[in-house]
């Protein structure tokens, strides 16, 4: 997939998605650009090749194993095979066990140095826990299989790097799920991937109130006065430089991001739908906290544009370059 042969570049797994969803036929585009790094789709050989074709990419599909380098005209690809075909815009939760072991296939990959890195395109919960597997998301996915207590879900676009305490959880949940424990371990792990992940000594990082007007000095709840501003003095303390807790209405000024490097939101449509309003399409998924680095798009499986064509490949491009930068400061820091 790249025509540099150089044998210091990093090594990147990109996982397909889910079969029936864009994602095969994003990985396809990816020969678009040239990269500085060996970059093998994880994912159904057959599936990728007819991908390959409907795009009409001239390129042979070469079953990929660890220490191939990267040729001009040939599309790596590690092989796993679905369970049955896949149609564009139709899933099949009998494909789940298939999405699963190409996730498994790239973090076992990453947690053997095979991999410097893991990119992910999209997979659809529902069709996954339509099968019978309980599945809330990449992102607890790959923290479970790696043994890791407690990850950050981070968006990076628009300018802006936007972290969240809670996750996938229904809104009713999410005071009950705030804790001082958990709400510390998040900003240090924020903290930490900023400085190891992106290269920023001292990073600064705005955290947005639960309540409205955060909380209006107990009015509005007592969430910042219980919760978040005993956890930020501690914090600050210790050295983190950490500003609120802030309304979350005003937080997003440009003027505030401008003298901000992250912002962390207490839940996931609190902070999200401004970051996608200014990068949707373009917008990077990063998981702070594993053992290995890994970034995803910031989009769906799209099953009404999938086999279409039409889909977009710039978040895939994106979260392709930004795991690259990781990498390096990574490798600098070593």
């Amino acid at each position: 997939m790249n025509d540099v042969n150089e044998p210091s570049l990093p090594v990147l797994a990109i996982t397909s998605g889910e079969p029936s969803g864009v994602g095969p036929e994003l990985c396809v585009r990816l020969p678009e650009r040239k990269w500085p790094a060996h970059l093998v789709v994880i994912g159904d050989a057959e599936l990728i090749e007819e991908r390959l074709e409907r795009a009409g990419r001239a390129l042979v599909v070469r079953p990929w194993q660890p220490g191939m380098k990267p040729e001009a005209g040939v599309f790596d690809v590690l092989h796993c095979p679905l369970a049955c075909p896949a149609l564009a815009g139709k899933p099949n939760p009998k494909n789940a066990a298939y999405v699963l072991s190409t996730l498994d296939r790239a973090l076992e990959g990453c947690t053997q140095g095979v991999f410097s890195a893991m990119v992910t395109a999209p997979v659809h919960k529902g069709v996954i826990c339509d099968a019978g597997v309980r599945f809330s998301g990449h992102t607890e996915y790959l923290a479970a299989k790696t043994h890791t207590p407690q990850v950050v879900m981070m968006l990076v676009g628009g300018g802006m790097r936007v972290a969240l305490a809670t996750t996938h959880l229904p809104l009713a949940d999410v005071p009950k799920a705030l804790t001082q424990d958990g709400l510390t371990l998040t900003l240090e792990i924020l903290h930490y991937g900023l400085v190891t992940g992106f290269g920023l000594p001292k990073p600064r990082i705005l955290v947005a109130g639960l309540n409205p007007h955060a909380g209006e000095g107990g009015h509005i709840g007592h969430e910042e006065i219980d919760i978040i501003i005993p956890v930020l003095e501690r914090l600050r303390a210790k050295g983190l430089d950490l500003i609120g807790p802030l309304p979350a209405d005003t937080l997003f000024t440009p003027q505030k991001l401008r003298e901000a490097d992250a912002v962390l939101a207490m839940y996931h449509d609190q902070g999200l739908p401004v970051l996608k309003h200014a990068s949707f399409g373009s917008g990077v998924n990063v998981t702070l906290g594993l053992p290995i680095i890994r970034t995803s798009v910031d989009h769906g499986t799209a099953f009404d544009l999938a086999g279409s064509g039409k889909a977009d490949p710039g978040s895939l491009f994106a979260a392709v370059r930004l795991v690259i930068d990781m990498v390096k400061v990574r490798q600098q820091r070593a």
